[in-house]
């Protein structure tokens, strides 16, 4: 199956790879995250090539992540800020940020540490089932489907 084939694919996890699963897109997420939002910015933040920025970009924006807001008119530029379904991806890379921290380890300290915004302490995520709060593990969930 081809790359842009998965974005209709019957399964959810190709489906959603089929928008965030490239190395960059991620990244770009987490710069709008952190209050990135106009091009220069990400790239210098990144070290990632213009073409490539832009391209992972548009392709954002195409997917509803992320929508473009001019700042300037002369000459034309804009910044991109995370839609609902962009700051829907969240919880994703707050998970992720936590499991690389856990298990992925670097040769320097993290560069990210999650933090309670109340407490300002550090914080692990846990993912809860709304309906019963209980936790959602390995063990606690059947898929249904193959």
């Amino acid at each position: 199956m081809k790359w842009n084939e998965l974005h209709s694919d019957a399964c959810p996890v190709a489906r959603g790879l089929s928008v965030i699963g490239d190395r960059w897109t991620m990244m770009i997420v987490r710069e709008c995250f952190l209050g990135v939002r106009r091009f220069d910015e990400m790239q210098a933040r990144l070290g990632i090539t213009r073409h490539v920025l832009a391209d992972r970009l548009r392709k954002l924006e195409a997917d509803g992540v992320l929508h473009r807001e001019a700042y300037q008119d002369r000459p034309l530029r804009y910044e991109y800020r995370l839609t609902a379904k962009g700051k829907a991806l969240h919880p994703v890379l707050v998970t992720l940020i936590d499991w690389a921290n856990v298990h992925v380890p670097g040769d320097q300290e993290s560069s990210i540490t999650l933090l309670n915004r109340r407490t300002q302490t550090p914080l692990t995520p846990v993912l809860i089932d709304v309906e019963t709060g209980d936790e959602i593990t390995h063990l606690s969930v059947t898929p249904l489907g193959s």
